[in-house]
């Protein structure tokens, strides 16, 4: 069963569970597979992410979510982030997150992304977060999986579980910094985007 709540709130996973009809099941179950999404990008987790039940809190899985969206912009769709040198800004308007099992410090989940459309200002987000395969061993990750990434296909997906436990969609849409009015993405910015409309062309 799925399980949704509101950001902040401490979950107990033992106790909590929430009905899903089978329509949304279904859409879930899609979201929950590799094959999903084409960006994947290791995350270490912290002591501090750890909350009173041993599992990473909620709120910090939203900053996992937001690392994986701006670092695929910055690396690969050229954003800026200063408010001086950016011609735009991403305003994230719609969140929604749905848990289905827990993950705890020190392991070593992979965060993922893919994009479901792409509009004049606005880009709609699926993400999803794979805990590592139950092994004795942490995934073995280096500087450059952390620093570029890497795509669907690569081989290190083999040492992530085939399921994910959260997943995320996720709007935003991009303006002018000056005006806070929604602006028109260049080509070479939706150009990044596209690649991941399609994951398995990557």
């Amino acid at each position: 069963m799925a399980c949704s709540y509101t950001a902040g709130e401490d979950i107990d996973w033992n106790v909590h569970s929430l009905a899903t009809s089978s329509k949304n099941h279904r859409v879930e179950d899609c979201h929950q597979h590799h094959k999903a999404y084409g960006y994947f990008l290791p995350i270490h987790t912290r002591w501090q992410d750890n909350d009173k039940y041993g599992h990473v809190n909620n709120v910090v899985y939203y900053s996992y979510f937001d690392t994986i969206i701006n670092h695929y912009l910055i690396r690969y769709c050229g954003l800026k982030t200063g408010l001086l040198t950016s011609p735009l800004v991403g305003f994230m308007v719609t969140n929604q997150c749905t848990f289905y099992t827990p993950i705890s410090f020190p392991q070593i989940p992979v965060v993922t992304l893919a994009v479901e459309k792409v509009g004049r200002s606005r880009v709609h987000y699926q993400i999803a977060l794979f805990p590592p395969k139950p092994t004795k061993e942490l995934p073995s990750v280096d500087h450059h999986d952390l620093g570029d990434g890497f795509f669907f296909g690569h081989p290190k997906l083999a040492q992530f579980d085939a399921l994910a436990c959260t997943t995320r969609s996720s709007v935003h849409v991009f303006v002018n910094p000056a005006t806070s009015k929604p602006t028109a993405l260049r080509e070479d910015f939706k150009e990044g985007l596209l690649r991941l409309m399609n994951p398995a062309s990557v």
